[in-house]
């Protein structure tokens, strides 16, 4: 590295993240273990986010926009026109870069990291505002020529993977640190994190879910109620028996989160599993709250729990960031969605007594008995 560069590296006051692969929850928050290892490396450095995204309005900029670990956060579209329509046309990448100049107006840059693995639009962005910022640019030789956008880069995501035994395809959260390599940094296991933000904090102060005596607290999150994410969802009858399995072992009051859209689900899943219940003699605490929640309010839903059971949609990547005891339940292996960490469970299709186990372990795990 040249000298003037590791000088420049000492102490980076502000950094700019440039990102465009999904704005999905789970896909935006993975990013955070990132974000920490730079404050890690920097504590005092202020991080910048550039989203690219199809259009403007996503849920997750509400979430993202409050996030503890960044200074600013910032959504710029590359489409104009109805979102999903065939008329929606994307925008030159001189219109793009305008977003991002004023969104970032007066912002002062030491670095800008382009966070993507491929491509050549983030590049060119990346390339343009460091030049216009008088700032190092960071990315990723993916392919041999796209090394010279940068002034630091780090090698092939393949090379990356062999470097630290990672298997293909690669775990969601390793896919920034790739980027991060370039200036030295890897993950060492740093996870993903959330803080509920004053919204949050504001709404839990108002609705102390507190269970009643000796039951425990569970939300559960059927989710993935658009068409794409359907095949991702658990079967009800599946998730009524092992709830039951758990209820009987441990009674608790459950609350149910989803948006509007998922209200149906489980007003299905409510009625089947009090029906259940009913014929053990059994009866339990539910409150739904589909629908009625701000993605940050969902967030101190989750925050509340003794347990989080979600199917692998953006409340679980919620439930990890917050440090909250989750039990992921997939209908398919998919390991690079599957969270390494302690109070964690991923398991596929599982039985109601494999589940039971489970979750027992984690709300053990959870309360420190």
């Amino acid at each position: 590295m040249r000298a003037d560069i590791q000088a420049r590296l000492q102490a980076p006051r502000h950094i700019l993240l440039i990102k465009s692969h999904s704005m999905g929850v789970g896909d935006l928050l993975r990013s955070s273990a990132a974000w920490a290892a730079l404050k890690a490396r920097w504590p005092q450095v202020q991080l910048h986010l550039c989203m690219l995204s199809n259009h403007a309005g996503y849920v997750v900029q509400e979430l993202i926009s409050s996030h503890y670990l960044l200074a600013s956060a910032h959504f710029v579209t590359v489409k104009e026109g109805r979102p999903g329509s065939a008329k929606q046309r994307r925008l030159p990448m001189d219109a793009i870069y305008g977003q991002m100049q004023t969104a970032l107006q007066g912002q002062p840059l030491d670095l800008v990291i382009d966070c993507e693995v491929g491509g050549i639009r983030t590049a060119l962005l990346a390339r343009r505002m460091a030049r216009a910022k008088s700032a190092l640019a960071v990315g990723i030789a993916q392919f041999p020529l796209r090394r010279f956008f940068y002034d630091l880069s780090a090698p092939s995501s393949r090379a990356y993977q062999r470097l630290h035994g990672l298997p293909k395809p690669m775990d969601y959260t390793e896919r920034d640190f790739v980027a991060l390599a370039a200036l030295g940094i890897a993950r060492a296991g740093t996870p993903i994190t959330l803080r509920l933000s004053a919204k949050g904090l504001a709404w839990q102060a108002r609705h102390a879910l507190g269970p009643g005596a000796g039951r425990r607290l569970v939300v559960l999150n059927i989710g993935c109620g658009t068409e794409d994410a359907l095949p991702k969802r658990p079967a009800l009858a599946d998730l009524v028996q092992a709830l039951a399995a758990l209820f009987a072992r441990a009674p608790f009051d459950l609350h149910l989160s989803g948006a509007g859209f998922e209200a149906e689900v489980n007003s299905q899943f409510v009625q089947l599993f009090q029906a259940h219940l009913h014929t053990l003699g059994a009866a339990c605490v539910v409150q739904d709250w589909a629908g009625q929640l701000s993605i940050e309010e969902s967030a101190a839903l989750l925050a509340q729990a003794d347990l989080v059971v979600s199917s692998d949609s953006g409340p679980y990547h919620m439930a990890v960031a917050l440090g909250v005891p989750t039990l992921c339940w997939f209908n398919f292996a998919t390991p690079p969605s599957y969270h390494h960490q302690a109070g964690v469970r991923c398991l596929v299709q599982p039985d109601a007594a494999q589940f039971a186990s489970a979750a027992l372990d984690l709300i053990s795990s959870g309360s420190g008995e």
